[in-house]
């Protein structure tokens, strides 16, 4: 009995058998058969109608980065395509299995300028672990399984599948295909055993050794195997940006954030460690500072599923090129029962300052305006420290990876390679679709909220409970700051003249208040809390507000500003 369908068809019965219950996207002409098709298939697939296509792949890296699923994408030809160029290089650099569906026009026309023709293979090639373009239908379900397998195994990434119009209305003799293997990519090396035992032996034997914790620890859900070599190493642990959330914040070992506007304490002793094991991690300039200076009598085990990351910044003394879940496993048993109290003794004369000079004043201000961290700290708090965070990019980034905290694994969501503003709130809804019983709260600056506000559309179709805290202070503050530090305080095009959030809020049927006084500020965030749908909070922050400890650039990893005008100390 003959199965023909045709290959729109085709690729939604591939999507449902990969196991995709969510695509967000948005239809054109190039893609309309996919379109149609997906009409018959709403109660298997549901599709999210964002309102641009960057905000459909930031809403699909949400809901990966949530949820450790593949997110999908569709979206039409030309302009469309290269709508989400952006997303697609976020992604990659942040190691997010995407699979993005471009419509393309038909293979007759290709070559010919055709309207809304875009050589989006060409374009893409260098922002994704593969591209293909299908010409024919009969080649859909193997690239759809080829995709997958692509995105989310070995170090995560976005791929694109480019598909002809005629590809789509072209027919086929439908079969599910399976991929889970692809000659000459490995990706899962196999552990190299003398490998583990060496790493064991040079842990056993350090003095002062140092884990950090980075976005391949989350990856692969590495967290337990992670916190059990640390206690039984008594090792302390610190995280990268995008590692935030691989230990709970209360953890006596975890001693907070790398880079620069890390807290002191890991900075600090990175320096004066004598081994560091390093897990999942990129050493990206953020991190090191100025290499040359970066842990100067380290040995460094560098254990990641990417080996193109060995060496490439930082020497390291050792590599293991495995699974970071698989590499921990196989390390736990070799690791002695250690107690290093001298060593975790170290962190807290760099932790008492810390919390003198930064902490306390901008968490607990004595007066004036509104400061980004008692904001973070106090919705925090209120949500009981077990809401996912998400930011956008600038100051409510690294306020809020200071200051936001987890009790869970995944619960901490920023753009961190590409550093792109407006990823913040699509990336929102997608990990509160992706996690609905989560409460997710985002974290989210008066510039970059503007990139992408549009998606509040989406909130307002989908009745998406997001709460959003923009953290207002009418500049683009990171660029600011930067200019008060190092450029005599001239704010060239960093002032801006905002429009009323609240009523942008109340047009697309959102709740939302504004927040000008700090004796408004805990029942707002109760009211905020305490809502079953999404939710704004404008909050009117000091435009001096400034993120410290800063590491200038130039400067050594532990060569911190703590203040406008003071250096760390011991």
């Amino acid at each position: 009995m003959s199965n023909k369908i045709n290959g729109a068809e085709a690729l939604i019965k591939s999507l449902i058998c990969e196991g995709v219950d969510t695509v967000f996207g948005y239809p054109g002409g190039a893609i309309i058969p996919v379109y149609d098709k997906l009409y018959d298939y709403t109660s298997q697939l549901k599709h999210i109608l964002v309102r641009h296509e960057q905000g459909a792949t930031h809403a699909a890296q949400g809901y990966a980065r949530a949820t450790g699923k593949t997110g999908v994408v569709i979206v039409t030809s030309g302009p469309a395509a290269t709508n989400v160029i952006t997303g697609l290089s976020d992604a990659l650099m942040d190691s997010t299995p995407l699979v993005v569906i471009t419509g393309q026009v038909a293979s007759s026309l290709l070559g010919s300028d055709a309207f809304q023709e875009t050589d989006v293979v060409g374009i893409v090639h260098p922002v994704t672990k593969w591209a293909v373009q299908i010409r024919r239908a009969e080649d859909i379900p193997a690239a759809v399984a080829r995709a997958f397998y692509i995105a989310n195994n070995g170090r995560p990434g976005p791929v694109v599948l480019d598909i002809a119009k005629d590809a789509q209305v072209g027919t086929l003799e439908w079969a599910h295909l399976t991929c889970d293997y692809i000659r000459s990519y490995i990706p899962v090396p196999e552990i190299n055993n003398a490998d583990i035992s060496e790493a064991a032996r040079m842990l056993n034997h350090a003095e002062p050794p140092t884990i950090l914790s980075g976005h391949g620890v989350m990856i692969s859900g590495a967290e337990n195997e992670l916190r059990m070599l640390a206690e039984k190493a008594d090792i302390p642990v610190a995280a990268t940006l995008l590692g935030l959330s691989t230990m709970p914040s209360d953890h006596p070992l975890y001693k907070g954030m790398l880079g620069m506007h890390g807290n002191i304490g890991p900075n600090y002793n990175t320096n004066r460690a004598d081994v560091i094991l390093a897990v999942g991690m990129r050493f990206d300039d953020r991190v090191t500072g100025r290499l040359d200076a970066y842990a100067p009598q380290a040995k460094i085990i560098h254990i990641d599923i990417d080996s193109s990351e060995f060496n490439k910044n930082v020497k390291a003394a050792l590599t293991i090129h495995a699974d970071a879940r698989q590499a921990l496993q196989a390390l736990l048993p070799g690791i002695n029962q250690t107690r290093r109290t001298a060593w975790l003794d170290s962190f807290i004369p760099c932790e008492k300052t810390e919390n003198e000079k930064v902490i306390a004043p901008e968490v607990h201000p004595q007066g004036g305006m509104m400061k980004m961290g008692e904001v973070v700290n106090l919705v925090s708090r209120a949500f009981g420290d077990k809401a996912i965070g998400v930011t956008d990019v600038g100051q409510n980034q690294m306020f809020g990876s200071r200051y936001f905290r987890f009790t869970e694994p995944r619960s901490m969501l920023t753009s961190g390679g590409l550093g792109t503003m407006g990823f913040g709130l699509p990336a929102a809804i997608g990990a509160k679709m992706g996690c609905p019983e989560r409460e997710v709260v985002l974290f989210v600056g008066d510039g970059g909220f503007q990139m992408t506000i549009q998606e509040l559309g989406t909130i307002l179709e989908y009745g998406t409970a997001v709460k959003i805290v923009l953290l207002n202070n009418n500049f683009l503050g990171n660029v600011r700051q930067w200019q008060q530090l190092f450029y005599d305080g001239r704010f060239s095009q960093t002032p801006m003249v905002n429009p009323d959030f609240v009523a942008i809020c109340a047009a697309y049927g959102i709740d939302a208040e504004n927040v000008t006084d700090r004796s408004q500020l805990s029942d707002a965030i109760a009211r905020m809390v305490k809502s079953d749908k999404a939710y704004l909070l404008n909050v009117n922050i000091d435009p001096t507000d400034m993120i410290f400890p800063m590491i200038p650039l130039g400067a050594a990893v532990d060569e911190m500003m703590i203040n406008a005008n003071e250096m760390f100390k011991l």
